[in-house]
């Protein structure tokens, strides 16, 4: 097909859980923090209201396997940003999760979400309402958008010049579930 279906059809992928965690890792965060909740309640409350947090967790990386894109982006924060209040309560939440297991660490996303509301909150640039504002009409979420149409549009076109056609996955890797397969 064209690079504008081809896009098209790649951007409807993005949900909640993938590329449309940053807008709610960045609300629940903000607001925790914004509330004074601590760390604990906060896990304590979103497991009993049996949510998940978005940005954390991660199904490879983990406390002996850090992501280097969070080290990065967190340490960035620290070094430039006038107020990291928001990362440091994510940071403190990451502490609680990951002593119930390893891998639910602050993820890319989770760390990406609540930089970008310190800096929005610390810049100078919007007052905290206008910050969440932002937050509350999807700019976090477009800023994954944005990415990930550069890597789409990319992948078309590489496809394109290796005269290579539609992506099929091998058909012996797929499971299909029936009404009665399923659990």
């Amino acid at each position: 097909k064209d690079l504008v279906s081809s896009l098209a059809s790649g951007l409807l992928t993005i949900g909640p859980r993938f590329g449309g965690a940053l807008d709610e890792a960045a609300k629940v965060f903000t607001e925790a923090s914004d509330a004074g909740t601590s760390p604990e309640k906060f896990v304590k409350d979103m497991r009993r209201e049996n949510k998940l947090i978005m940005g954390i967790g991660h199904r490879i990386k983990s406390l002996s396997n850090p992501d280097k894109r969070v080290e990065i982006i967190k340490n960035y924060a620290v070094e430039n940003f006038k107020d990291c209040t928001v990362l440091k309560f994510a940071l403190a939440v990451e502490k609680v999760t990951t002593q119930k297991k390893a891998n639910l660490i602050l993820n890319v996303d989770g760390c990406i979400a609540v930089c970008f509301v310190d800096m929005m909150r610390s810049c100078g640039a919007f007052t905290n309402e206008e910050a969440d504002e932002l937050v509350r009409n999807g700019c976090l979420n477009g800023l994954f958008v944005l990415g990930r149409s550069i890597g789409f549009i990319g992948h078309f076109l590489d496809q394109r010049r290796l005269k290579q056609g539609l992506y099929r996955h091998p058909w012996d890797d797929i499971s299909y579930f029936t009404g009665s397969d399923m659990v």
